[in-house]
């Protein structure tokens, strides 16, 4: 085997661990959440908020202290990152909120409307995104998730969890619009700074959103997470590094490795394992009627991201023609690609 081969297979191997990974820790995140919402270790939203996202905030800060140290710190990077942090900190309000009101299993699958969202912004604010969402497969993945996730909604009756209520669906559902939101505003602001160093800035901010709400709003100002016992307070914190800390940067890593397509197509897998450990943990599942139409908005976006895929990936292929062909060809060729087809030879 070539030295570039093995390279390549090493590093796809290292990329399929490393997502199987983030699907863990965004896995057992929600389930982090759902804990500390009943029993003797209940802490109100605003409480988990802070201390979670303060926690993260805290284990990303030597990175931006580090490069103001060595002199690398990049012109811009906290103002760039105040807006997607914003719209961040709002939509991690909504999502930790919505657990206190519905099981784990319909949070996670009420967020896939986050993907109709994103089309919707990506059409909006990217003109090169139109052609891709006006596609057909396209289209169709996005009313499989519509229909999908209006249908777990309406079904939730049917679901043997204890938690069932029209505004925590509300709350998810606006938190995947958040969340859309905020990759959006990433893409739109954070252009020329790593996903590290833009991941690092906005966490400081979202964590001081979430320790002001905290002050505000909390009991006790937030202190009731120092009245659990320390096991428990460490999971509250252990929660922060699996799902916030560390799991963007697992993240990050699968994507040079995987790609966007097959990263965040494993990740869609993230409500199926959520129900299934929900069981055991919360005695909370969904009914027959949910697992089908979840099933089906979980299939959409996936439907998505692979139409998505496909159409960048011919494109490029296009684009690597059209660059091989002779001075003479040139104009030729733009007028197929501005008529919508692939540039020819001869």
């Amino acid at each position: 085997m070539a030295a570039s081969e093995h390279h390549t297979t090493g590093s796809t191997a290292v990329g399929i661990a490393v997502v199987i990974l983030t699907l863990i820790g965004w896995t057992v995140t929600p389930l982090f959440i759902e804990h500390f919402t009943q029993g003797a270790n209940r802490i109100d939203p605003w409480t988990s908020n802070g201390w979670r996202y303060g926690f993260a905030a805290l284990l990303w800060a030597p990175l931006l202290v580090g490069l103001r140290l060595n002199g690398k710190w990049p012109k811009g990077v906290m103002k760039a990152a105040l807006i997607p942090a914003t719209i961040n900190g709002t939509a991690q309000v909504f999502f930790t909120m919505s657990f206190y009101r519905i099981d784990p299993a319909m949070v996670a699958f009420g967020l896939r409307a986050q993907m109709v969202f994103t089309a919707a912004g990506a059409a909006l604010l990217f003109p090169p995104e139109r052609k891709i969402i006006r596609s057909a497969g396209f289209l169709a993945g996005i009313g499989a998730v519509v229909v999908g996730t209006g249908g777990t909604v309406y079904f939730q009756d049917a679901g043997l969890g204890e938690k069932a209520d029209g505004l925590g669906v509300f709350y998810a559902i606006l938190a995947g619009a958040g969340f859309a939101g905020y990759a959006l505003s990433v893409r739109k602001c954070m252009t020329g700074y790593s996903s590290m160093v833009s991941f690092a800035a906005i966490s400081q901010y979202t964590a001081l959103i979430q320790l002001v709400l905290m002050l505000c709003f909390a009991e006790r100002f937030g202190a009731g997470a120092l009245d659990l016992s320390a096991p428990q307070f460490g999971l509250l914190l252990m929660s922060a590094v699996i799902g916030i800390a560390a799991g963007h940067v697992l993240y990050y890593m699968s994507i040079e490795r995987l790609g966007v397509a097959v990263s965040t197509g494993i990740i869609q897998l993230q409500p199926f394992t959520v129900a299934a450990l929900s069981i055991p943990l919360f005695g909370e599942h969904l009914g027959g009627l949910q697992w089908v139409f979840g099933s089906l908005a979980v299939g959409g976006a996936m439907s998505m991201l692979w139409v998505q895929h496909a159409m960048k990936k011919k494109a490029k292929s296009a684009v690597s023609e059209y660059e091989a062909l002779p001075p003479d060809h040139v104009a030729a060729a733009a007028v197929c690609e501005e008529a919508g087809e692939p540039p020819r030879r001869g």
